[in-house]
Formats: C-alpha cells, structure tokens, sequence
C-alpha cells in the first residue's frame, strides 16, 4: 500500500491501519505499533476500552487523541506513553453515507502533537487506501461464476466442462477478472474476489 509510506514518515513512533473493516476482519491490516504494546494491549483486552478505536469506530474524520482524555476511564492512552506513543490520532473513513465499508487508523509521533496539515494528509491518505481496495463493480455474473469455479479448486478443463464454454472462453473470463480485481493470477483474483464478499 504507497499511503503506508505516508503514515510511517507523518507518524514516526507507530501506526494502525485497518482497510475495508469486514464483519470481523480488514482486506488490509497494517500493525507497525512497538510490539511490546501490540502484546500489552493484546493481553489485557484493552481494544474494548480504547477511546481512539471507540471514536474511528463511532465517526468520520480525523481528531486528535488529547481531545478524548475524558473517555479513557481505563487508562490506556496514559499506558501508551510509556510505549513512546505519546501524542496520538484516530482516524476514520466511511464509504456513502456510512453504511459502507470502513477504514480506520491510529497514528502516533513520540516528539511533539500533529500540525493541522499533518492530520490533514493523514486523512487523505487513509481515504486514498481506502479508495485503492473498493470492489470493484464492473465484474460480470459470468467472470464470478468463473471465480467461484477457481475458489472451488477447479481446473480449466473441469470450468469448462461445468459451465459447457471453451477453455479459451475461460481464460477470457479470469483474465478481465484479474484485471478488473489487479490480481496476477486467478486464484489470487479468487481469494480478492471472496475477501471483498463478490462470491
């Protein structure tokens, strides 16, 4: 993801991006936090008291952590500090009028709060990654079909046989599946395709 260039440059101590936030998991994680605190908070469950996650999770935008002190009755931006995590910012994008997907982020700096601009090319960036892994929504019934066959561990042949279309036909079919989903292959379009709920 070229925006995870972004983040580690505007937010030096650490960051947690979340793409496309499924029912239970993103399209796209990237945990580049200290792993002593990836492993505190992982233990002490501290994802359901977090008030950073709590805002991405509730909003749109971007806010800065100092602004959410009063809602962290647990504590955990205080035990951040001692992982260099001191100044903080949540992050949110939603897809329409927020009953689509969801994007999320974290971003923290050691050394001083975020400028204005900074949270403003952190919001861009977070929106440009999230723009970057929409489904695509020219995809046609006959190329998810095809996809669900490769899902499926089929072969050419045996698609070709089940669907009654030549091989040749086939290949056509996976090959504008995987352009239209930028995979290289076609079980990797496949694997997109099921991640992004299409088949």
């Amino acid at each position: 993801m070229p925006a995870a260039d972004s983040f580690g440059s505007l937010a030096p101590a650490g960051f947690y991006v979340a793409i496309r936030v499924g029912f239970a998991f993103p399209l796209v994680e990237h945990n580049h936090l200290p792993e002593a605190w990836v492993r505190e908070y992982t233990v002490s469950g501290f994802l359901v008291h977090d008030p950073m996650m709590a805002w991405a999770y509730r909003n749109c935008g971007i806010v800065r952590s100092a602004t959410l002190l009063a809602d962290d009755v647990q504590g955990v931006l205080g035990l951040a500090h001692g992982h260099g995590l001191i100044h903080g910012a949540a992050a949110a994008h939603v897809d329409g009028a927020g009953a689509g997907d969801r994007s999320l982020a974290l971003f923290f700096r050691s050394d001083r709060d975020f400028t204005d601009e900074e949270l403003d090319a952190l919001l861009v960036a977070l929106r440009a990654a999230h723009l970057e892994h929409a489904p695509p929504s020219n995809l046609t019934a006959a190329e998810l079909e095809t996809l669900e066959l490769v899902k499926n561990g089929m072969l050419m042949k045996e698609m070709a046989n089940v669907l009654g279309i030549s091989e040749s036909a086939i290949k056509q079919r996976l090959q504008s599946a995987r352009r239209k989903l930028k995979a290289r292959t076609g079980s990797q379009a496949a694997a997109r395709a099921t991640m992004l709920g299409m088949i």
